[in-house]
């Protein structure tokens, strides 16, 4: 008798596989297809770059999603809400959805690009009253970084919702940071609603050199730092980063950082919501879990301890090998993944002479400059929504197009920050002194360019002409210390 056939497709390999049925032993051959699938299956994003992204089952949900979780810490209490277009409960603003539950909402606070997300980069947002809720909305993007004692005098607890890139320079850690500093200095809880980070499949790039620190780069991390926003707000309460004065105070010399640790850390707790349970971790050895349907227990906790406690909200179903898709673009030059997934790489050219795709519809995908080769790709930046004042407006700019959808270009980045863009560009620009942007000091200490590599060494690396490789060797020592702190504040199965 002809032995049974089994056909499967492997999606990552296309290819179509065929395994005959043991008649006298079938277990055995139903081991070996479970044990090609355990194998052939689970795939990291460089394997994935060059197929098709997929919907998985189960489907990932973000820390806001986890109502259930978190309500009863809200109801009854007076709530400021730190939020932006991007705090979505499935198809209701995050806001709305609480309002309707019966949430007490006292005030918004906004990031850069405002709390409808339709600012400039850089562009300072006012305070006002939002028309479809009637809540108020303070700016904390310009002059005031975070809440003050007036903003919280009336509020009992402090809730963070905001969907990160992944990307050190991008500024919503930035603003979670000094958002922390006011719970901590005002004793008030903070629940940060954790969502997945669309970068948090590989670690990257040089760490900053808290010489170089501002509010596109706080604190000595990399420029990909592999942790969703949850995940960081424990590394920066645990490691002793949350800094006690004021966060207006953009550089900070190393002795003074690492005088500036308050002494509420030592007192600081930390609670994770997960899908399946909550935990309460101080710096004390050992952990109190209390599963989900305790929420009143975490409550009474919360009301007998009193003071700060960073509460997490932790995805349902995420891991750093998952491969997301924000369903909300995250600020206006940002429109969609695979311009998240180039974002660490072409971000360097803001601190250059060419323009970066600003007042194009590829932002950050599309780069050069007029006086580059006439046979490279040419594009014309203007003015838009989002991008009112750029460089090079009304000029023909020539250079480079790397767009394409999310598996193209993580096939083009592979899972890493690449250098080769900006070394060629530097190479083939005519001008090699006005390349990087000078500021008005003529010193490129204080220059753009450092400020987003976190340091003073990549663009003199560059002009040396050193090779990526050559480059990249010089971060490991720093990477690799990186990578040991970070391992510790993991909430999610690791890429590694």
């Amino acid at each position: 008798m002809r032995a049974p056939r089994i056909y499967f497709f492997d999606p990552w390999s296309d290819c179509l596989f065929l395994s005959h049925i043991n008649m006298y032993h079938p277990m055995r051959t139903l081991l070996i297809v479970a044990l090609f699938l355990g194998l052939a299956l689970p795939a990291t994003a460089q394997s994935l770059a060059s197929k098709p992204i997929t919907t998985t089952s189960p489907v990932i949900k973000p820390g806001a999603e986890q109502v259930k979780s978190y309500l009863p810490l809200l109801k009854g209490k007076r709530v400021a809400i730190f939020a932006n277009q991007t705090s979505m409960i499935g198809k209701t603003h995050l806001v709305d959805s609480l309002q309707q539950l019966g949430v007490d909402i006292r005030v918004i606070f906004g990031p850069e690009h405002g709390f409808r997300g339709d600012a400039d980069a850089g562009e300072k947002v006012g305070n006002y009253v939002d028309k479809k809720t009637g809540i108020p909305v303070v700016s904390l993007y310009g002059q005031k970084r975070r809440p003050d004692e007036k903003d919280l005098s009336e509020i009992d607890v402090m809730v963070f919702d905001i969907q990160d890139v992944g990307v050190r320079f991008y500024t919503y850690i930035s603003s979670l940071e000094a958002y922390m500093q006011s719970a901590m200095e005002f004793n008030k809880p903070l629940i940060v609603l954790d969502r997945p980070n669309p970068n948090g499949f590989y670690v990257d790039g040089p760490v900053l050199d808290l010489q170089y620190r501002s509010f596109i780069g706080m604190q000595p991390i990399p420029i990909v730092y592999g942790l969703t926003i949850g995940e960081y707000a424990k590394l920066l309460l645990g490691e002793g980063w949350i800094l006690k004065h004021n966060s207006e105070k953009k550089e900070a010399p190393r002795e003074e950082a690492a005088a500036a640790v308050a002494s509420p850390l030592a007192a600081a707790a930390t609670l994770v919501a997960e899908p399946t349970a909550m935990s309460l971790a101080t710096e004390e050895p050992g952990e109190m879990l209390l599963t989900s349907c305790e929420e009143e227990a975490i409550n009474q906790k919360l009301a007998d301890r009193g003071g700060f406690a960073l509460i997490v909200i932790c995805c349902k179903n995420y891991t750093h090998r998952s491969l997301y898709e924000p369903p909300v673009k995250p600020s206006p030059n940002i429109p969609n993944l695979a311009t998240m997934y180039l974002y660490p790489s072409t971000c360097f050219f803001e601190g250059t002479a060419l323009s970066e795709g600003r007042g194009t519809d590829k932002p950050f995908m599309l780069f050069g400059h007029p006086a580059l080769p006439k046979q490279l790709v040419k594009f014309t930046p203007q003015p838009n929504a989002g991008a009112k004042n750029s460089k090079h407006y009304g000029n023909v700019c020539y250079g480079w197009d790397l767009s394409g959808t999310p598996q193209q270009v993580l096939a083009k980045t592979k899972g890493a920050i690449q250098l080769k863009w900006l070394i060629e560009a530097y190479r083939l620009f005519p001008d090699k002194d006005s390349f990087f942007l000078l500021p008005k000091s003529g010193d490129m200490k204080g220059s753009f360019f450092n400020k987003l590599a976190g340091n003073n060494e990549l663009w003199q690396q560059i002009r040396r002409g050193l090779s990526e490789e050559e480059i990249k060797k010089s971060w490991q020592p720093a990477l690799r210390a990186y990578k040991a702190i970070r391992k510790k504040y993991l909430l999610y199965e690791d890429f590694e």
